[in-house]
């Protein structure tokens, strides 16, 4: 059957397009500029809306509503409430009032709050975010809503990222206005989140609790062949997976998400997903909704999709690579170098703060992608180093290092270095080839932010991107609003930001050893672990930065610290505790199993005649027992320091426990495990092996 996109793009969206046509023309232009001003929505707008959005959600099947939200899990939260109202004789009436709209009342007792609030508090609020179109999925009105306490403290992830938003937009318009841009009126910051995952057999899925349990393989040998032949990565895509990717990009599509590329991966059972630019707030929206439904269509097609960072060792993990922009409501890219050597001191201006920003607040930006999953991935061969660094191409570095030193740039047809209006002359595209290697690379006309883990919401690199970019652009803008002389001025500021923070820029291998070596004598952070980089969070000069820029206060970035090290410290205790369990009920027995065949098959050849070769028997004996021994006495000691982490009330103290002894104790346990694999015959080993898992999708 055909799939018509035109027609069944975004059908299942309450859009501007519904909107225009269900409500009236004044309650339309109403809300739009309410949408537009970020101003409260009257109520009598809202029950407009609400009926209007009540009468197409019936239409298109929908019983019930939900305000669909964030919490700070890192996924979504939705609690479902139908429309129906006790009507006359017994019936019923279905009723949608703007109120129900506005705002909703979940439980907020049982979310990570991080100390914001008392356990016997319940309630929480969820207000309505209008830039964020309404949407039915499973047959219920989803309603994208910011999250937050009684108190009005922020308890989930779009909250601040609309306060982030908000900020860049304040401060770049100030920017654009200096360079009589009047016409604009609005700054968006716009992603376009890449999305990488793994599929598996459902059946195999079934029979490994680590898969089950923690999302990644604990235990498990390289199969013969991995990814060394590079035959997987744009290969030709399995029947199977293409009717999955074709449902899936379906019902996307009807979502109104814009999936545009689908492809193989590098290691084999791996694939990526990624949409065309949409605003940050949205994208992140959407890139929830593609991870729930990559998972959810995938199991209708005997599948499991895997979104951790690393769910097969000694093979590339999975990221979500962050491609980042900024944008005016007038069409203009502020990261596309322009046609006029004016547009050029604008962009550069921004290639600067952005320069600065990620300099000044690298600590910020590393701990936004933190997590357990991706410990296991940064630095890997697939993945860029802990050590944040940006790539801006040969070209463009040239032009920066003309400018520091006042020379004259010797690309064709370039003319003297100097900031403004009439000598800085056009210059095009970096033509330099993409670095993978690189955490935050130039692309030609946005940065890709290459270092968020394919399980995490993008909520949070995105927050921390936009507040220290708006926080630049303010302290620009604070002098280029008070200068005498406008482009001596700002000739100066783009000289004196290359000159203090041109020690980020690295187009190097960032894989090589040598540039750790180099990262450190420029004083450049290599935070390797999360408990490493969380503790940044809380400090001061950070605190100030989210509180000046009205984005976070101090009381909710000590919550967000709180639940990301016990995130942390939760998610590897549970995978210790899978080993154990994995250890002792079915590694451990299967291997004793096998020993015991292997005692009988001396025993019974040697009753038969001592004249019979028993050497692989004996040796495999002697090998798999030794290997025995060591496995049970690894998992006593896991179990302890399980035990001991118990008794670690202080949440700091546990995430540190867990990176310098649980984990340790966990890759102690696995090599005895994984060795024993080597010996023990396939049909009595207790799970699907890294061969079964990885090409089992035929």
């Amino acid at each position: 059957m055909k799939t018509n996109v035109t027609e069944i793009f975004a059908s299942k969206v309450f859009n501007e397009e519904q909107m225009q046509q269900r409500l009236a023309k004044d309650t339309f232009k109403e809300l739009q500029k309410t949408i537009r001003d970020g101003k409260p929505l009257n109520i009598k707008i809202a029950n407009a809306v609400a009926h209007a959005m009540k009468e197409w959600a019936l239409e298109n099947g929908a019983t019930h509503f939900t305000h669909w939200f964030q919490p700070m899990t890192g996924v979504t939260a939705e609690k479902h409430d139908s429309f129906i109202t006790p009507g006359e004789k017994g019936k019923v009436i279905m009723e949608f009032s703007g109120k129900e709209l506005i705002k909703g009342e979940p439980d907020a007792s049982s979310f990570p709050n991080g100390g914001l609030r008392a356990t016997f508090e319940a309630r929480g609020y969820t207000a309505w975010d209008p830039t964020s179109y309404a949407f039915i999925k499973n047959d219920v009105l989803c309603i994208p809503t910011a999250f937050c306490s009684y108190s009005g403290h922020a308890l989930d992830k779009k909250t601040p990222l609309l306060r982030s938003m908000e900020a860049i937009n304040k401060e770049a318009l100030r920017i654009l206005h200096l360079f009589h841009h009047d016409d604009v009126k609005m700054v968006k910051s716009t992603v376009g989140p890449e999305q990488e995952y793994f599929l598996v057999d459902i059946e195999q899925y079934k029979q490994r609790k680590d898969l089950i349990y923690t999302g990644r393989t604990l235990f498990g040998l390289p199969a013969p062949k991995g990814q060394e032949m590079e035959d997987h990565y744009f290969g030709t895509i399995k029947s199977r997976v293409q009717t999955f990717m074709k449902e899936l990009n379906t019902e996307l599509w009807k979502l109104g998400v814009l999936v545009k590329t689908e492809h193989n991966e590098v290691a084999p059972a791996q694939y990526e997903l990624a949409p065309i630019f949409s605003t940050s707030n949205i994208a992140t929206d959407h890139n929830q909704l593609t991870m729930e439904l990559i998972q959810r269509i995938a199991k209708k097609h005997g599948l499991v999709a895997l979104l951790n960072e690393k769910p097969f060792e000694g093979i590339n993990g999975s990221g979500k690579h962050n491609n980042f922009s900024l944008s005016t409501d007038t069409g203009i890219n502020l990261l596309e170098p322009g046609e006029t050597p004016y547009e050029n001191a604008q962009f550069l201006l921004f290639l600067c703060a952005i320069i600065k920003a990620v300099d000044e607040y690298q600590d910020l930006l590393r701990l936004s992608v933190a997590s357990a999953g991706n410990d296991h991935r940064l630095g890997a061969n697939e993945a860029p180093p802990a050590i944040i660094s940006i790539f801006l191409g040969d070209e463009l570095t040239e032009v920066l290092e003309a400018i520091e030193k006042g020379i004259s740039y010797d690309g064709k047809d370039r003319e003297f270095m100097k900031i403004g209006a009439h000598v800085l002359p056009k210059f095009t595209k970096d033509t330099t080839d993409r670095n993978r290697t690189s955490p935050f690379a130039f692309t030609g006309n946005k940065f890709e932010f290459r270092m968020p883990g394919s399980a995490s919401s993008i909520a949070g690199c995105n927050i921390c991107l936009n507040t220290a970019i708006a926080e630049e652009l303010r302290q620009y803008a604070d002098i280029l609003e008070s200068a005498h002389d406008f482009e001596s001025t700002l000739h100066a500021l783009i000289l004196d930001t290359i000159k203090n923070h041109k020690r980020i820029i690295f187009n190097g291998n960032g894989y090589d050893d040598s540039w750790i070596q180099e990262a450190e004598k420029r004083g450049l952070l290599n935070l390797r672990t999360t408990p490493d980089a969380l503790p940044y969070f809380v400090h001061e000069k950070n605190i100030e930065l989210f509180e000046r820029n009205k984005v976070l206060n101090r009381e909710e970035i000590y919550s967000r610290y709180e639940i990301m090290m016990e995130e942390y410290t939760k998610t590897i205790n549970i995978e210790a505790l899978t080993m154990i369990n994995m250890a002792q009920k079915e590694i451990l027995p299967a291997s004793l199993k096998y020993s015991k065949h292997l005692a009988q098959s001396v025993k019974l050849k040697r009753d038969i005649s001592t004249l019979i070769d028993t050497e692989y028997e004996e040796v495999n004996l002697t090998r798999l027992s030794s290997l025995l021994t060591q496995a049970y006495k690894n998992v006593l000691k896991l179990q302890e320091s399980v035990d001991t982490l118990k008794g670690i009330d202080d949440f700091e103290k546990a995430a540190f426990f867990v990176r310098d002894t649980l984990i340790l104790d966990m890759e102690q346990l696995r090599k005895p495990c994984d060795e024993m694999e080597s010996i023990v015959s396939s049909q009595d080993w207790p799970f699907p092996t890294y061969g079964k898992l990885l090409f089992g999708i035929i």
